[in-house]
């Protein structure tokens, strides 16, 4: 019950207020007027509110994608390493540990033109690859993107490699005497076995990536021509910079939706692979 309490005052509570907020022409001042769906059908006729969404479902699909991957490929690597494994294990959960702030600094330093990727890039005789990460609208979200792949590929890796270690030993061993390789063991009984962890790892990845904030705030603000503002971001700066408090709720109340019908849809889909496993 002070669990059920606290969810109820912390988040169900904001939440039905949010709607009728999202209502009204409220700036943040005492008095605020019913507008009805006016604010829902500005932010559906807004240009800047289209390219958020697509900007986040962009940002979200090659996140998941690539950390999915990468988480997978880690844990399946860290299982032959032994003792080894378990302390790199640890190592690759040390980004996660950060806030999302300091690894955005961390990341533009090394993102800035005459930064350290710049320069190993020349020093690797690979001058033509050199870009100016963070502040060209073609590369910007995609540069992001990867520092959210750098924090959170060993968390996806930790889940991985609990589902490597719940597959019976003797499913494996039974597949290497009658004489299967690696990778079909790995495609015809790791992989299928995996699936309750895929399903985690890609909702958890899912619900968190589509509610990005902090990165594309601390590194370019939105910028550079609007290339890497997503809804998250829209809704800072309705609430916060621009004092639109009625309309920024209504971009809320978007993403929550946004946010529910993605991750429900996907979970649904991976629950069902699971059912057929």
């Amino acid at each position: 019950m002070p669990a059920i309490g606290l969810y109820a005052l912390l988040t169900l509570y904001p939440l039905v207020r949010a709607i009728p907020l999202s209502l009204t022409n409220s700036t943040g001042g005492p008095t605020a007027n019913n507008v009805g769906l006016a604010n829902y059908r500005k932010l559906l006729h807004s240009g800047d509110i289209r390219s958020a969404v697509i900007h986040t479902l962009v940002f979200t699909l090659v996140v998941v994608v690539a950390q999915t991957a990468l988480g997978l490929a880690i844990a399946a690597s860290l299982r032959r390493w032994g003792t080894y494994g378990k302390t790199l294990a640890v190592l690759l959960l040390t980004p996660a540990l950060l806030s999302p702030v300091m690894a955005s600094f961390i990341w533009s330093a090394l993102y800035n033109s005459d930064g350290p990727l710049n320069a190993t890039l020349d020093a690797l005789g690979l001058s033509s690859l050199k870009q100016v990460w963070l502040g060209d609208p073609s590369t910007a979200l995609y540069a992001i993107a990867v520092v959210n792949i750098w924090m959170f590929a060993g968390f996806s890796a930790a889940i991985f490699a609990a589902g490597f270690r719940n597959i019976p030993v003797e499913l494996t061993e039974a597949a290497r005497i009658d004489g299967a390789s690696r990778w079909q063991t790995f495609r015809s009984i790791e992989w299928p076995l995996l699936a309750p962890a895929l399903t985690v790892t890609v909702t958890l990845s899912l619900t968190g990536t589509l509610r990005v904030l902090e990165l594309p705030l601390v590194m370019t603000k939105g910028g550079p021509v609007n290339s890497t503002n997503t809804l998250g971001l829209a809704i800072y700066n309705n609430l916060f910079q621009n004092g639109a408090i009625g309309y920024g709720t209504a971009i809320s109340v978007l993403l929550l939706v946004v946010v529910v019908v993605i991750a429900t849809s996907v979970n649904t889909l991976l629950r069902r692979r699971e059912g057929r496993i």
